[in-house]
């Protein structure tokens, strides 16, 4: 059987705001007299009033929300952004609502050695579980729906299931990843990256906190209690396909007015720490020509990382900054920096990645590289310069499968506006996806970002977006535990 996801009564050739407004008008529907039915057996019919409820998805986030809560950017009692580091009190909080919530829903609740919750509800037969899975950790100053829409949409694709007691052939479920963001423990997709076997666990369970802090991960997962006893990996936890629901992050469904994004794959990317060294001086008895300055060597580097991604049509960014001694009449001797290098193609990250290397080196010697030197004071004294490699991503391209029961969804839902109201897209930002997709059938459902704004506490979705993303979803996970069902994956 193939399945058919709900498309509103009278959609067809009326407008999107029409589409909306009915879509919100329906939304709590449930499927009467349906009772423990299983999913391979059910009509088309049937299978069309499956929906999922807008209201009750906006509650679960806006409500998981109070966990953290950043800064405000409105007057709303929503109009606050994120602040919910991984493995911190308030991660904790949202860790024991995940657990609490789904097991309500007849699921059984695993926590591996990383924290990863893994919410599994059973099925008519055994095997792997058919996942949505996403993150409930943000951005220091971070917004209400990257990573979080994605876990409360799988919960609530549980709710619905649970409500119209529809069996699946195979188990179903959510996946919690732990430290998706990498914001608090620096590598990004840390314990995705483990569970796929990329990351030995005990590199991921000594990452000490950014900053002066000095928890680590293993430390905070016990303090918090979600060190689990299962070990982090696809062999002891193994899954069937992961779908994952997420806010774009950028602006091009909004500006194409389309409604989802069907992921086709992720861009490379390539987290580096880079280490420059030079003196401690006075700023004021130590001449220009005397000083082995590591930040103003460190800041020309920032800028040629800048002109050399340019010129490849690559990105290159820095986003943590740390010097010593932080005084602000010595002249840094010592600078570390993030640089972050991204490209759709490997060749180009790697292209970039060397060119900085050479170039680097240079600066740091005090050569005259690109016309960085012009108008500075010539130095007798230079710095040194080395390398780390925090994470290394190469481009990742999506199930055909997965992608598929994507698609097909969309068709059923959108109809004839199918076409219009969707868009294969490529991710420019890293997710637990990538790391699922070295194991598994994974593929991932874009929504619309307001001003395409993420990581960011005005980071928005329309609610009804976030439904139609949520009924995306459900749909996908179903189709594809109807292929399973009759052996086509």
């Amino acid at each position: 059987m193939s399945l058919s996801v709900p498309r509103a009564s009278g959609y067809r050739g009326t407008s999107l705001g029409a589409f909306e407004s009915v879509w919100s008008s329906k939304r709590c529907f449930s499927v009467s007299g349906m009772r423990k039915k299983e999913l391979r057996a059910m009509s088309e019919e049937e299978l069309g009033g499956i929906k999922v409820q807008q209201e009750r998805l906006m509650r679960d986030i806006h409500e998981t929300c109070e966990w953290g809560v950043g800064e405000r950017w409105g007057s709303a009692p929503t109009e606050t952004g994120m602040s919910r580091l991984s493995l911190s009190d308030t991660d904790k909080q949202a860790r024991d609502w995940f657990v609490e919530t789904t097991k309500t829903l007849g699921c059984t609740v695993t926590t591996d050695a990383m924290g990863n919750q893994f919410a599994i509800r059973p099925g008519l037969k055994d095997g792997p579980p058919t996942v949505a899975g996403s993150h409930l950790d943000t951005q220091p100053t971070g917004g209400r729906y990257d990573g979080i829409l994605g876990v409360t949409a799988g919960i609530e694709m549980l709710r619905t299931l649970h409500d119209n007691d529809i069996k699946t052939t195979f188990p179903v479920g959510v996946v919690n990843w732990t430290n998706e963001e990498g914001a608090r423990f620096p590598i990004s997709m840390v314990s995705s990256g483990v569970w796929a076997g990329d990351i030995p666990i005990s590199h991921a369970h000594d990452l000490k906190e950014v900053g002066t802090g000095t928890a680590t991960m293993k430390s905070e997962l016990q303090r918090i209690g979600y060190l689990g006893d299962i070990a982090c990996s696809h062999e002891a936890m193994p899954l069937a396909a992961h779908f994952e629901l997420h806010i774009e992050q950028g602006p091009i469904l909004e500006a194409e007015n389309r409604k989802i994004g069907i992921v086709q794959g992720v861009q490379a990317y390539k987290w580096f720490t880079v280490k420059v060294r030079g003196a401690d001086c006075h700023t004021g008895t130590t001449s220009f020509s005397h000083r082995a300055d590591a930040l103003l060597a460190a800041s020309k580097m920032i800028i040629y990382s800048h002109r050399a991604a340019s010129r490849k049509g690559a990105l290159a960014s820095t986003g943590i900054l740390t010097l010593k001694p932080g005084s602000t009449n010595t002249v840094p001797g010592s600078v570390d920096f993030s640089l972050d290098i991204r490209s759709p193609d490997d060749s180009i990250v790697e292209a970039v990645e060397a060119d900085c290397k050479t170039a680097f080196s240079a600066i740091a010697a005090g050569e005259d590289i690109d016309n960085l030197n012009t108008s500075f004071t010539p130095s007798s004294k230079s710095c040194t310069v080395s390398w780390r490699t925090d994470s290394n991503s190469p481009a990742t391209r999506f199930h055909p499968t997965c992608i598929s029961c994507v698609s097909e969804t969309t068709k059923a839902l959108f109809g004839e506006k199918q076409e219009e109201l969707t868009k294969a897209m490529t991710s420019g930002a890293g997710h637990d996806s990538v790391y699922t997709s070295k194991r598994v059938p994974t593929t991932m459902i874009f929504v619309p970002s307001r001003d395409g704004v993420s990581h960011n506490p005005v980071e928005f979705t329309k609610p009804e977006d976030c439904a139609t993303g949520a009924q995306v979803l459900m749909g996908s996970v179903l189709r594809y535990d109807l292929l399973r069902g009759e052996g086509k994956v």
